[in-house]
């Protein structure tokens, strides 16, 4: 099986070309003015500007971990001086002694209690807690032990799945049927995902899975690579959308491949796992519990690689940007502006990265499962 070193290259290239951008922060001329302004301000901190700051900080430290949460609302932007929220609704759909159904605007943003077929809830750091008419939480403020209905909710993640998936549809629709009108010649829009496309199979699948059984694994590759990309080009968006960093997703995806590994992978699998060819007997025993710890390792190494990436992406550059808010001079702001722009690029790289490297490891674990029995090995 062979790693294609392609994009390895090209990204080693991106960052190179960005080092500049990087060295910019480092400037040796500029440590002198930024230690000045430094001490100045630090001697003219008052009791009031402290508060302030630490307001501030602790808004940032709220922005960002709203960010990083899924949604029962799509909300696109909100004016805290006025109190103003912009987006739309969701349905919120519960499951409490039966279906509960009604729209996300009856929370009023989380202020209000939502009252459905007599029963009351309260959402609280967007998680739905069962209360009375007063919305009273007991326990401790971000652990209250109210009772949690079962949550069937379309939230800001599940619409965004819903939207890349539609959108997948009619861009590989409108693409198979431009093949079979043109003679074989894509055409229309579509078209600009057909190298993507021959990469994958030519570069991923085949080699990794081998040109007898690379077929029927195709479809999957492509779903799961376009997937993952659309949906970590819609986090780099203003819109608050964190749906590869959240953990529940990775595992459902990383579930699938460990399924379709599983239930696909043929006798030498197994063999090589349960009672590995031409080694001693006490080995095997040994190493048999191990391998097949080793079967839950790889789905759990792509839910984290996935989710990790991608988290760690959202909160650093979140907190670049309300650095800005922190620092409040030209000097700062100018600094945490630049490397925000610098992170939000390589970002752009990174999205493409995780879908490929997910993509890839998937590959391998398939052509794992189902490569063929060596028969050198017979000989032993």
């Amino acid at each position: 099986m062979v790693i294609s070193n392609k994009p390895l290259q090209f990204i080693i290239a991106i960052l190179i070309a960005c080092l500049p951008v990087f060295g910019f922060a480092n400037n040796p001329s500029e440590s002198t003015p930024v230690q000045t302004e430094t001490t100045a301000v630090a001697n003219e901190i008052t009791p009031e500007a402290a508060g302030e700051s630490s307001e501030i900080k602790e808004q940032i430290k709220e922005v960002i971990g709203h960010h990083v949460l899924d949604g029962h609302e799509f909300s696109i932007f909100s004016d805290s001086e006025t109190g103003a929220h912009y987006g739309f609704p969701l349905p919120i759909i519960l499951w409490d002694n039966g279906v509960q159904f009604f729209s996300s605007s009856k929370f009023e943003h989380g202020e209000a209690v939502a009252e459905s077929n007599g029963n009351y809830y309260v959402l609280h750091h967007e998680k739905i807690y069962k209360t009375d008419a007063k919305g009273t939480l007991t326990g401790e403020e971000h652990n209250p032990t109210n009772a949690q209905p079962i949550d069937l909710s379309i939230t800001k993640g599940v619409l965004t799945i819903m939207v890349v998936a539609m959108l997948m549809f009619l861009l590989f629709t409108s693409l198979a049927k431009s093949y079979a009108k043109n003679g074989g010649i894509s055409a229309g829009f579509g078209r600009l995902f057909e190298p993507i496309v021959l990469y994958i199979r030519d570069e991923i699948a085949i080699p990794n899975i081998g040109e007898k059984h690379y077929k029927k694994y195709m479809s999957y590759l492509l779903t799961i690579f376009f997937f993952v990309w659309f949906l970590n080009i819609f986090g780099l968006t203003p819109l608050g959308i964190n749906v590869t960093g959240n953990i529940a997703i990775t595992f459902g995806l990383a579930i699938i491949t460990f399924i379709i590994t599983n239930t696909t992978a043929n006798k030498n699998y197994w063999g090589h796992i349960f009672w590995m060819p031409g080694v001693p007997v006490p080995m095997k025993i040994i190493l048999a519990p191990i391998e097949l710890l080793g079967v839950f390792i790889k789905p759990f190494a792509l839910m984290i690689r996935l989710y990790a990436n991608i988290f760690a992406g959202h909160i650093v550059l979140m907190s670049l940007i309300g650095l800005m808010f922190i620092f409040k001079n030209w000097l700062g702001s100018s600094l945490s502006f630049m490397l925000s722009f610098a992170i939000s690029t390589i970002e752009i790289l990174v999205a493409l990265l995780q879908a490929y490297i997910f993509t890839m490891l998937s590959a391998l674990y398939f052509g794992s499962a189902v490569e063929e029995h060596h028969h050198e090995e017979a000989h032993h």
